[in-house]
């Protein structure tokens, strides 16, 4: 099917049938959500339609969210029929902070083939409308700036039956601002409960927990308190008692954790949660244990904890190792424990390994620091920097072309003089990956300065013709 050929799912109601979703080409020649689809059929001749499958889309958004429940938050729910909501607090310092984890998040959905809105607020009400009603992309609104986010929102976005929105417009009230203002008990009175319960949601002025997705698969203890508690040492008491429960339902299913999760439900009504990841499977429950208390500090307690869950989010088969009764055996010093520790305060820590490239940027690659040796080696005998940039750096430069090496170099304003340089080593594009680059040729030369520092610097281009490259200087490595 060609790329441009506009696509509209169909969704029908007994006989009427109206356009459900649409694909960008649909959308740009003027197909939009809630036409009736004879009206499409007659604005798009050829028009591909499909008829909507309930079903299936919620078991996609499921295996979604299931996913997400792993790799971002422990607190991950489907919300409505084309979205979901985590409750990242705690977690996004794990993916450096709340740009980084939504704007890598939505890029990676985008590499899927999905088209993905996503936004941070204070309240789940206001996520869930600004991603429905904001064209941005991604959105991070302030602590405490829902208000201003949502006041100027059509009152669609209050997740209120379609009857409510029907009446309210017709009262002439058409955005949330206009509703908060309006006297609450009318409101109550003609539409019950609902519209001041979804206002308040959305200002965060009540609390709306998340019941976050669970499957038969994950294996799950919990603990509730008669008497609420909220002495951290109290908290490590019973995280230890749950790990050692959690620990025993691993045992009987042959499994090691390789993510764990920690909910606190507090009095209030609100919650709370950490999560500890390891390397590699665990069923250590001192180990498992330090892990999660050494988080104690993030954990407020407020009135008072009335409940624990502990959640085994990510498992994997843990095969028993052997005891060889050799008398003479290598010590082999485990540095996984140190890793999990350093991982889950935020460092993010990894391995280079070698890749099969002469480009210098594609020829490594970060690997989990507990990965298998890859068998790789480095293929070049020219040396290499201990420092490569991830992005060249542009220079200035003096030389005398077409194959000599700079004599100055001036780099971040700085002015080198070049006492020795050695090459050049032509690295030629990589045509059958790419094929702008048949013709990409990059001399690279290793040059010393006065002060002793060396420098690895290509020219782009082979010095004579265009087509090979701009001739400009970079800098793309420094030697330690």
């Amino acid at each position: 099917m060609p790329s441009d050929q506009p696509i509209v799912v169909i969704s029908k109601s007994g006989s009427k049938r109206w356009v459900s979703a649409a694909d960008p080409a649909a959308r740009k020649l003027g197909l939009r959500i809630g036409m009736a689809a004879s009206k499409a059929q007659a604005v798009i001749a050829g028009l591909t339609m499909i008829d909507a499958d309930p079903a299936a889309d919620a078991a996609a958004l499921e295996r979604l969210t299931l996913w997400a429940l792993k790799q971002y938050s422990p607190v991950v729910a489907v919300d409505g029929t084309d979205g979901l909501v985590m409750d990242t607090e705690g977690a996004d310092h794990l993916r450096g902070g709340e740009t980084l984890m939504i704007t890598g998040l939505v890029n990676l959905l985008r590499g899927k083939g999905l088209t993905v809105r996503a936004a941070v607020s204070d309240t789940w009400g206001a996520s869930h409308a600004i991603t429905r009603l904001v064209s941005a992309e991604t959105t991070i609104v302030p602590i405490g700036g829902v208000s201003k986010a949502v006041v100027g929102l059509p009152i669609q976005c209050l997740r209120l039956p379609p009857d409510t929105i029907h009446g309210l417009r017709v009262l002439g009230v058409e955005t949330v601002g206009e509703l908060s203002a309006m006297p609450r008990a009318p409101l109550t009175l003609r539409f019950g409960l609902e519209v001041g319960r979804r206002l308040d949601q959305i200002f965060g002025r009540v609390a709306e927990p998340i019941e976050p997705l669970r499957t038969p698969e994950l294996v799950e203890v919990s603990r509730n308190f008669q008497e609420p508690i909220g002495a951290a040492d109290t908290i490590a008491k019973y995280i230890g008692k749950l790990v050692i429960q959690l620990s025993a339902k691993l045992e009987e299913r042959g499994l090691g954790v390789r993510r764990s999760d920690l909910v606190i439900h507090r009095v209030d009504n609100t919650r709370q949660s950490v999560r500890a990841g390891l390397q590699k499977p665990v069923r250590d429950p001192r180990r498992l244990t330090k892990l999660l208390c050494d988080q104690i500090e993030k954990i407020d307690p407020g009135f008072g904890i009335e409940k624990m869950i502990l959640v085994a989010v990510m498992v994997e088969p843990l095969e028993e190792r052997q005891v060889t009764s050799s008398l003479i055996e290598e010590e082999v010093v485990d540095v996984t424990p140190l890793i999990d520790v350093l991982g889950n305060r935020g460092q993010r820590l990894y391995r280079l390994t070698p890749v099969a490239s002469d480009v210098p940027e594609r020829s490594v690659r970060r690997i989990s620091p507990v990965a298998d040796e890859t068998g790789a080696d480095w293929a070049v005998k020219w040396p290499r920097p201990s420092r490569l940039f991830a992005h060249p750096e542009q220079i200035e430069t003096l030389a005398v072309l077409p194959d000599q090496p700079p004599v100055v170099v001036t780099w971040r304003g700085k002015r080198r003089s070049i006492v020795r340089a050695d090459g050049p080593e032509r690295i030629f594009g990589e045509w059958w990956l790419r094929p702008r680059e048949m013709e990409a040729v990059r001399d690279y030369f290793v040059v010393e300065d006065e002060q002793g520092e060396r420098l690895w610097v290509y020219r782009a281009g082979d010095g004579v013709d265009l087509s090979t490259g701009s001739h400009r200087w970079f800098l793309h490595g420094i030697f330690g």
